[in-house]
């Protein structure tokens, strides 16, 4: 079946004509003889609104009851079985009455629609969940019914319903939306004129936002490459220098023109890292962006004009802003420049603002390496292999006479050795070394810097271009190595960030002390705070280095949203360092924001088994406390009673059972004690070292005679425990294997020596337990199977594995062989006394082992 189609009404406030435009919609569908029903309209006694139900069939409402109130809701089960093809749901956001089918009526919508029923329904801008704030602080009121967002943005028509403030207000004076005695309160408080028109701001906007999802999703999936000016999107292309806050300042004057309009803030960087920005100065032009309303983006591409033709396209701008050039004269002998470049290529669709500043022609540096990669040691040698290999080799060849060919080869020969240890430079000065030397010593006329035979320039001028490929390759070899070395160190870095989110590893000061090693910093910290206005506080840091108080403080800062940064103290990182800077920096958010939600829900789980706990005593308590005590105070009412002579063996009847009352009552609140002790931490045992057949037996006072065998060897070692806490835990395991022995079977107690280990087993014929059951009969207030309530309230094993834990033990639940459970209590061995000097080897065989 398909699904159905949602179309919503969304209006700015009540009162515009949300539910009369639905209704006006319904009559239409009917007249084309469309299959529409009514299944849950409120006029709320608007009499336009009530008329136009006249003539539509209604689905009866479910009537539920509420807190002794009788309350209609949509019947959905009654929509579904009348299925119709069109059903008009009033209220999107509502939010059911309690009982019903589902919590809120965009749920009840859910179902209407997998069932292929198409909906009509209707919703106010203040009732979408990501608005909630926004609304509150325009009208003081915060929305207690919503509707989530996306549930909106997946409607198959979405129809705003507008009206002006001034016309909505004349429609309450009028007594067309509320009742009179509401309208005076109405229109001095929620419907105020700047409310609605705010309001009105946020539907429009909003409605504006997704027509433009729409657009772009359209545009890509037909492949429109060609700009369709729909709204102003200016782009601004920033160099990172001082120019560009008054470009983004330009821009911004230039949206404010148009209605709708946006800036797009863009600063393109080399892919190997060149003519690196200021980051404190695109820090500074960021924030600038984004108070004036736009954002920032960074893109990275080798060709600017092209790169930044492509963003503008990709968002469907519609103009370009940029800044004249700050290049010299001189310097635009390397090419046009950006801004020539982008106006020449922008085509007809694209506007191209050239904006001049303070800046211009105050000259620029030209894209040069930051140092060779050669390594220092090879540029040394290639310069000593530059400057004294020719002249050596011109000593060399003014003794022995090898002819011009051989001669240029020579020299040729250094001259390429020279451009293989220090690059292109010292081939360069090699190459020009040779030259001179050979015109002057071995070209016609000799002792002359002059060439009287073509041939040999020729041959010198090959000699001098070779020399330069060789270095040019090399240089180029020496880059790509360097690239790939950095681009491997890069890659093992975000490979690291993966796995730490894989892993999901929550160490904040790690990952900054990872930062810091990475960078070679001296200090790494991550700042954040509440609002645009707030101080900035540290998160987490790692290093030496001084506090910060503010990202502009640090010599590196990066940004991770609107309310957090990422702060460097050392050097200031170059361009292509930022690229790797920026992952560390949202993995150092996102490892943050883990940290805090699992502190939450630490916090929240602790707070709910606390309630657990609670809820569960109280039920406990309602019974399994107050049967004994009015058992207790129904033998004492008859022991007072002066109406009844009773025996010698009622009355000791009557004292016994206030004896097992009191002392039921005893055995459930030293439990309840001992558990909230467990709760709280405050359980402190006292170590030392005893002999479990001391304790064992003491235990089992208060248990049936003839119920436990014994079997405990007085060979056993010593275990450190808390004796008290020893007998507790070895008393409430007898009871709760006693109370599931059946009759005739005794239940053993037995004791045995394992390693470093002393094991007390608790063994019952019971019905046992099942394998997926046997921890949970350790949890507070569990009681396995259809246990009466006579059998306690569930504290007595958690006790005891409360108590064995503390003392450093174990308490785990294994299988009968033949039937039944036996309870493992593990204690760890004293630990056995060295001999003393001169003790004998008899005696040394009695210690411990």
């Amino acid at each position: 079946m398909a699904r159905g189609k949602l179309r919503i009404y969304l209006g700015a406030a009540p009162g515009v004509g949300k539910t009369y435009a639905m209704l006006a919609e319904a009559h239409r569908r009917l007249e084309r003889g469309t299959d529409c029903v009514v299944a849950y309209v409120e006029h709320h006694g608007r009499p336009r609104t009530e008329v136009l139900l006249h003539g539509l069939e209604q689905v009866p409402r479910g009537r539920l009851a509420h807190r002794g109130a009788a309350f209609e809701e949509m019947d959905v089960d009654a929509v579904l079985r009348r299925a119709p093809a069109v059903a008009l749901v009033d209220e999107l956001a509502h939010t059911n009455v309690p009982g019903s089918r589902n919590t809120k009526r965009w749920q009840d919508v859910e179902e209407l629609l997998a069932a292929g029923i198409d909906v009509v329904s209707t919703v106010n801008i203040q009732h979408l969940e990501s608005l909630g704030d926004v609304v509150e602080s325009i009208t003081g009121v915060r929305q207690r019914e919503t509707v989530p967002d996306e549930v909106v943005r997946r409607a198959d028509q979405i129809e705003l319903v507008d009206m002006s403030p001034q016309a909505l207000r004349r429609r309450m004076a009028h007594g067309n939306v509320y009742q009179p005695d509401k309208v005076d309160a109405a229109l001095s408080n929620y419907f105020r004129p700047g409310n609605l028109t705010a309001l009105r701001e946020l539907a429009l906007l909003w409605v504006a936002d997704r027509v433009d999802e729409h657009l772009n999703a359209y545009r890509s999936e037909h492949r429109v490459s060609r700009i369709w000016g729909s709204r102003e999107r200016i782009v601004v292309g920033l160099t990172g220098g001082p120019e560009g806050r008054t470009l983004i300042r330009r821009a911004a004057r230039l949206a404010e023109k148009g209605a709708g309009g946006e800036v797009l803030a863009v600063y393109i960087a080399r892919s190997d890292g060149l003519t690196a920005a200021s980051p404190k100065e695109l820090a500074l032009q960021r924030t600038l962006a984004e108070d004036l309303g736009g954002t920032f983006h960074h893109v990275v591409g080798d060709d600017i004009p092209a790169a930044l033709l492509a963003f503008a396209r990709g968002v469907n701008a519609t103009q370009i802003v940029l800044g004249s050039s700050r290049r010299k004269a001189w310097q635009y002998v390397f090419g046009p420049g950006v801004g020539a470049t982008v106006a020449r290529e922008s085509g007809p669709d694209l506007d191209v603002h050239i904006v001049t500043h303070e800046e211009v022609a105050k000259g620029r540096g030209l894209p040069v390496a930051r140092g060779s990669r050669l390594g220092r040691g090879r540029i040394v040698a290639g310069w000593a292999m530059a400057l004294a290999g020719p002249a050596l080799m011109a000593l060399l060849l003014n003794a022995v006479d090898l002819g011009l060919a051989n001669d240029m080869l020579l020299f040729l020969a250094i001259t390429v050795a020279a451009a293989l240890l220090g690059g292109l430079l010292p081939a360069l000065a090699s190459a020009a070394l040779g030259s001179l030397l050979l015109n002057f010593f071995y070209t016609p006329p000799l002792h002359r810097l002059t060439v009287s035979d073509p041939r040999n320039i020729v041959a010198i001028a090959i000699f001098f271009g070779v020399g330069m490929a060789v270095a040019s390759v090399v240089d180029l070899a020496a880059r790509r190595t360097h690239q790939a070395s950095r681009l491997r160190a890069e890659s093992e870095i975000l490979s690291f960030l993966a796995g730490n989110v894989l892993r999901g590893e929550t160490s904040l000061e790690a990952l900054l002390e990872r930062v810091r090693e990475t960078f070679a910093m001296e200090s790494a910290a991550l700042l954040e705070r509440a609002g645009d206005l707030e101080p900035w506080t540290c998160a987490g840091r790692a290093g030496l280095g001084p506090p910060l108080e503010r990202p502009e403080d640090a010599d590196v800062d990066m940004p991770v949203g609107d309310h957090m940064a990422l702060a460097l103290t050392g050097r200031v990182l170059p361009a292509e360092d930022r690229r790797v800077l920026a992952a560390f920096a949202a993995q150092a958010a996102v490892v943050l924001d883990r940290r805090r939600l699992k502190a939450e829900a630490d916090r929240a789980g602790a707070l709910a088994e606390g309630n657990r706990i609670r809820t569960a005593l109280l039920a406990a308590v309602s019974h399994d406390l107050r049967t004994p005590l009015a058992g207790i105070k129904a033998a004492v009412t008859s022991l007072r009673s002066d109406d009844v002579a009773w025996s010698e063996e009622d009355r000791a009847e009557l004292l016994e059972g206030i004896e097992e009352g009191a002392d039921r009552l005893d055995h459930l609140v030293g439990n309840l004690l001992d558990m909230s002790r467990l709760q709280t931490g405050t359980v402190t045992p006292l170590i030392r070292e005893i002999d479990v057949d001391e304790v064992v037996p003491m235990a089992l006072v208060g248990v049936p005679e003839d119920s436990v065998g014994l079997d405990v060897p007085e060979t056993l070692p010593m275990v450190a425990v808390d004796p008290g806490l020893l007998e507790r835990s070895v008393a409430n395991l007898v009871e709760n294997a006693v109370k599931y022995s059946p009759p005739g079977q005794r239940v053993t107690v037995s004791a045995s020596a394992l390693v470093d280990r002393v094991e007390v087993r608790v063994v019952d014929r019971g019905p046992g337990v099942p394998d997926d059951a046997k921890d949970r009969i350790f949890e507070p207030f569990q009681r396995y199977g259809d246990a009466p309530r006579g059998a306690g309230v569930g504290l007595g094993l958690a006790v005891a594995r409360g108590f064995a834990e503390a003392m450093e033990g174990t308490l785990t639940a294994e299988d009968t062989p033949g039937g039944g459970l036996t309870m493992v209590l593990s204690l760890r061995a004293a630990r056995p006394e060295p001999p003393h000097a001169g003790q004998d080897t008899a005696e040394q065989e009695r210690q411990p082992q």
